[in-house]
């Protein structure tokens, strides 16, 4: 999949400046999709030059005018028929992480453990902004209700995945140091992860 897919997906909830999309693209698709802000504004400009997007200039005082991005009906074309294609195989995990977890037993196991410890810290940090953005999409109402009445819910099914993903990275990564812990009969550092219920 091409970045510009996932920044379409962004634009779908209405015009952003460039600065703006790079800040909430953590919010609004970071839960599957990552860019840093350079690739994020060299890839509106290829957009833009390709009829994509439309930009306008908002003039500003006391700061540098902005640029709001939409999406043309080119654009919205370009997302039906993406949403349209079959979908590729399922991304495969590629993980430092992973590989140093597997040289455990030949390496050094407290540099393993401290490097399961920051991922544990990662992944409780970003399931709790996911839980404080679904508080937010929701705004009181129910799963149920905002299923019925929100103008769109792909956004909250992508982010139950991300929030889901955060969870097992927790279950696996406790689970991680404390069979690393009783290897080496060492108590583990790791802080108390507790996964909100699902």
């Amino acid at each position: 999949m091409a970045l510009r897919n996932a920044v379409m997906a962004a634009l779908l909830d209405g015009e952003a400046s460039g600065y703006d999309l790079a800040k909430s693209f953590d919010a609004s698709v970071a839960n599957f999709w990552r860019a840093t802000p350079q690739q994020l504004y060299r890839e509106l400009d290829r957009m833009e030059r390709e009829g994509l997007i439309t930009a306008r200039v908002v003039r500003q005082e006391r700061r540098p005018d902005k640029r709001l991005f939409s999406l043309t009906e080119t654009g919205r074309s370009a997302v039906r028929a993406f949403v349209a294609e079959p979908p590729g195989r399922p991304t495969t995990v590629r993980d430092e992480l992973l590989v140093k977890v597997q040289c455990a037993d030949v390496g050094d196991v407290e540099a393993v453990r401290t490097a399961l410890t920051a991922r544990l810290e990662w992944a409780a940090a970003k399931l709790a902004r996911y839980e404080r953005l679904r508080e937010r999409l929701l705004s009181g109402r129910t799963e149920d209700e905002y299923y019925a009445q929100a103008e769109r819910v792909g956004p909250y099914l992508t982010l139950l995945r991300g929030m889901a993903f955060e969870r097992e990275n927790i279950r696996w990564g406790e689970t991680a140091l404390r069979v690393l812990e009783r290897r080496t009969g060492t108590a583990a550092r790791a802080p108390e992860h507790t996964a909100p219920p699902e």
